[in-house]
């Protein structure tokens, strides 16, 4: 199933579309909780090498790290 966003990248006020009502920011912290506990559940297997895991891990918490910055600094 594919699941397609389509996206004006131009500058209109129209109130009522779904991606103008999401803060900056929260879609990378979201994206970034779920690859860290992906990277969690990851170290918790043997069979996986660790650097792989870290990493996913790593990147997670950049994400989480990052979009929390931009929801401190795109406040309303």
């Amino acid at each position: 199933m594919r699941v397609f966003i389509e996206y004006d990248m131009a500058d209109n006020d129209e109130e009522g579309t779904a991606l103008n009502n999401i803060r900056e920011g929260l879609i990378p912290t979201v994206l970034g909780t779920a690859v860290t506990a992906a990277g969690y559940a990851l170290t918790q297997n043997r069979r996986i090498d660790p650097m792989i895991s870290n990493t996913i891990f790593g990147f997670g918490l950049a994400h989480v790290v990052l979009g929390a910055i931009d929801l401190v600094e795109h406040r309303r």
